[in-house]
């Protein structure tokens, strides 16, 4: 009799549990069922926020010096290495045996690959206003020069690297952020090979 009753207690827990199992299975498959709606405005926000802190200004806003160090020049934000600026010349032999060298504003570097130019982001003709989306995203994960299959790769020190696992959602919104900005017009100067650095 008391091995019955053993048996009937087990057979309910397990049922309870079972019962358990599938609701909250049930209640999965609805939470993934529900769409989220989200505002063209936050999508904005949070490219901005990403822009931000992934340092996309360090190298393709110009600057001019304040009295906090080199401040931002809100009307060429984001629009790379100015055009009617001169190209210095850097010391060949420093950058022959491996070192690095930058503009001031870091907008421009020197190395061992030459002399690049950051590029204009914003959405004026020089830069990426006639830009699809794919040609953005192939450009900032797989490093292609605007965005282009058969194009070069972009130069150091662009780290596209590190944002090879940006999520679609995030590179979506990084665009859409640089689409809202002022477009700039600024046209960046073509890569300098080491040979004719």
């Amino acid at each position: 009799m008391k091995k019955n009753v053993l048996i009937m207690v087990l057979m309910a827990i397990s049922f309870a549990l079972y019962i358990t199992s599938c609701s909250s299975n049930n209640q999965e498959s609805n939470e993934e069922k529900t769409t989220v709606t989200v505002n063209p405005e936050d999508v904005v926000k949070h490219g901005e926020y990403l822009v931000t802190v992934i340092g996309c200004n360090d190298c393709h806003s110009p600057k001019k010096m304040g009295a906090n160090g080199p401040e931002i020049i809100p009307e060429l934000m984001l629009s790379g290495y100015p055009s009617d600026r001169p190209i210095i010349k850097f010391d060949s032999k420093l950058i022959k045996e491996g070192f690095a060298m930058f503009y001031p504003d870091l907008t421009a570097s020197a190395g061992p690959w030459g002399v690049s130019f950051a590029g204009n982001l914003t959405p004026d003709v020089t830069g990426i206003g006639n830009w699809t989306e794919e040609q953005f995203k192939k450009a900032i994960r797989e490093g292609k020069f605007k965005g282009l299959e058969g194009g070069r790769m972009l130069l150091p020190p662009m780290p596209w690297y590190n944002y090879e696992s940006l999520k679609d959602d995030d590179v979506h919104a990084i665009f859409m952020y640089l689409k809202s900005i002022n477009p700039v017009n600024n046209i960046v100067p073509a890569p300098i090979t080491p040979d004719k650095m």
